[in-house]
């Protein structure tokens, strides 16, 4: 039954207690046993049921498990002659797999190598991954997946996920429809390429982002990867030196704007939700004039997220929470200056505008006070230039008569204890910078965000030796712990630096919102997921350790982040799955007996006829709907 009110609000209060900052979420029900939750339509416990044999079983990534497959699953499915006769473990080809990945003489060959993996054997894709998760993850997502997007077009060997073109507007329907049935997808990640990974307008490159996106929904989450859709609006592109590549693949046209952009963009998200209704969308890597602005024209209406918008801003502000906790300080006193003023600069300063209202009952609007922009120009005032976002933080010009507005002035201003990173200008953070923020403050919090590494406003070493060890860090790539003469009587103490990296919150986000079916993602929902992640701070226990979780931790966060939003959702009315248990215990078997983990389960053998599309192999496969996916496109 659904949660009442009364009862998530003492239920609520019980989980957030700060004495449990625990990992213990990640076990799960023993492979040999079933759970309660086992009749659940996304139930992971279990056999899976497959209808193919043979070939087209070894080329399904989603069934294929190449020489671990059972000398039984070889006889029923008729793959005996078709694989060597050697039976291996799920660890045994890890190790090999491994060595493979190994022997890639850099980043971006392993990644290409990590790709066509992927594409054989999901299990044994995502359980290196899983694995080996901290080495590979920056292979898989920034750095190096930047490199991937940027040479998309030159290392082309197969498509995969939807292009939907700006001059064909009118196929959005049927190119879409041909995915699947209305309950085949669950969560959908779409971009335009305008503003990839901090290397700008990467055109129809922009699908690698997409799909890397859902990659980390599936190995952080659990999202099930037969369930998903990457998708890229191909619009043109501004950058030059795509179009004048002769490889380049996608429209060899400036990039197009106004009304025709606004229709294409409103015809993929109203055809997205016909044709699959219980999909979340996740907007990722628009351009900073359209992230907010759709964000904030589409979210009143459906479920869907934008991870440069929101989810920078929750995972920043999980970090700020939990330098705040460790230095004694409140976020109701929080005064924030943010160097870069784009979409993930404002997206920041509106989780913390929103925090700081809610924790002192004070309108958004007084509470952007305690928040500083700086952007080319300068700080942001009344007579800058600025657009939608950036308006609400603007101050008053006339308070700032003759006086400088360089960051270091700003600093010395308004006293700030907290500094925020995110103009992609290398090394802004100068000495001065920070020996200021250490100067307003005892602890100052300071979380040079921008990536790639090479563009960091400054670097965790640097920021330590300037305020003696009293910072407290987070950066928006990995780091290396730091040492220095900062503990009791100058002995050297080594403290670890927190990736604020935000796969720490939005798949459990995702997770939350899919599980729940939830209609919209709420506020209260952003705020839930942001508190389940500091309430997970290594910080809270020792102060040298990480502010946020790591990524190695990252499936446990994920099931307390979306235990938070599924309670967030319940208690603002926007949660229409039945029957979400309301035991604190139950809830989270609920949660994780769902994600979906990278384990070889038995195939149990069905026939074709009445089979689901799932045993015959055809989620994800174009084509498989013959007639129907017609009719749907003519609806």
């Amino acid at each position: 039954m659904y949660l009442t009110r009364p009862f998530f609000r003492t239920l609520r209060h019980r989980f957030l207690n700060h004495n449990r900052v625990t990992f213990h979420t990640t076990s799960r029900i023993p492979a040999n046993a079933m759970s309660k939750f086992s009749h659940l339509p996304l139930s992971t416990s279990g056999p899976i049921e497959c209808a193919v044999s043979g070939t087209v079983l070894l080329n399904t990534p989603y069934f294929n498990r190449g020489s671990a497959h059972s000398a039984e699953e070889r006889r029923e499915f008729n793959l005996t002659g078709l694989i060597p006769p050697g039976i291996q473990t799920l660890e045994q080809q890890v190790e090999r797999a491994y060595q493979q990945y190994s022997s890639r003489h850099d980043d971006l060959a392993k990644n290409t190598f990590l790709t066509s993996l992927k594409e054989q054997n999901l299990v044994l894709y995502f359980k290196l991954l899983q694995d080996h998760m901290k080495e590979m993850f920056s292979v898989v997502y920034t750095p190096t997946e930047g490199d991937a997007i940027q040479n998309f077009s030159r290392l082309f060997r197969r498509p995969e996920g939807c292009f939907l073109n700006i001059n064909d507007i009118d196929r959005v329907p049927h190119d879409l429809a041909q995915w699947g049935k209305p309950e085949d997808i669950d969560y959908i990640v779409v971009t335009d390429g305008e503003e990839i990974l901090g290397i700008g307008d990467q055109g129809v490159g922009g699908i690698l982002i997409s799909m890397a996106k859902l990659v980390l929904t599936t190995l952080c989450a659990g999202i099930h990867p037969n369930r998903t859709l990457p998708v890229v609006l191909d619009c043109g592109t501004d950058n030059e030196n795509l179009l004048n590549d002769d490889l380049y693949l996608g429209l060899r046209q400036k990039r197009e704007r106004g009304e025709k952009y606004d229709k294409l963009v409103d015809t993929f998200v109203k055809s997205a939700r016909k044709l699959f209704p219980r999909a979340y969308i996740h907007f990722e890597d628009f351009g900073l004039t359209n992230a907010r602005r759709i964000l904030d024209h589409y979210r009143p209406e459906i479920p869907c997220f934008n991870d440069d918008v929101q989810g920078t801003g929750c995972v920043t502000l999980a970090a700020i929470m939990a330098g705040l906790h460790v230095s004694k300080q409140r976020l109701r006193d929080t005064r924030m200056v943010i160097f870069g003023a784009g979409t993930a600069g404002v997206g920041i300063a509106d989780q913390v505008r929103d925090a700081i209202a809610t924790e002192k009952g004070i309108s958004k609007e007084e509470a952007a006070k305690q928040i500083w922009l700086i952007d080319r120009p300068g700080l942001l005032t009344t007579k800058t230039q600025v657009d939608q976002g950036q308006r609400t933080y603007a101050k008053d010009a006339s308070e700032w008569d003759g006086k400088e507005r360089s960051l270091v002035s700003v600093i010395k201003e308004v006293k700030p204890n907290v500094l925020i990173g995110t103009s992609t200008v290398p090394k802004a953070f100068t000495e001065d910078v920070v020996k200021a923020m250490a100067k307003g403050t005892e602890r100052p919090v300071i979380l040079p965000l921008s990536n790639p590494t090479r563009l960091h406003e400054a670097v965790p070493e640097d920021i330590l030796k300037w305020t003696e060890g009293r910072a407290l860090v987070a950066t928006g790539s990995p780091f290396d712990p730091v040492k220095g003469p900062w503990g009791p009587d100058g002995k050297d103490v080594e403290i670890e630096i927190a990736e604020c990296n935000n796969s720490v919150v939005f798949p459990g986000i995702g997770l939350g919102a899919v599980l729940s079916r939830a209609s919209r993602v709420t506020d209260k929902m952003l705020v839930a997921a942001v508190r389940g992640v500091a309430d997970l701070s290594p910080a809270l226990k020792d102060d040298t350790a990480p502010l946020l979780p790591g990524v190695e931790d990252v499936r446990a966060v994920s099931v307390r982040v979306a235990r938070e939003v599924i309670l967030a959702a319940i208690e603002d009315g926007v949660a229409t799955e039945h029957d979400i248990p309301s035991d604190k215990d139950d809830l989270d078997e609920w949660i994780r007996e769902q994600m979906w983990d990278p384990v070889y389960r038995p195939l149990k053998r069905v026939e074709h006829a009445g089979a689901s599309r799932a045993a015959k192999a055809e989620l994800k496969v174009v084509g498989s709907l013959g007639k129907v996916e017609d009719k749907s496109a003519k609806e």
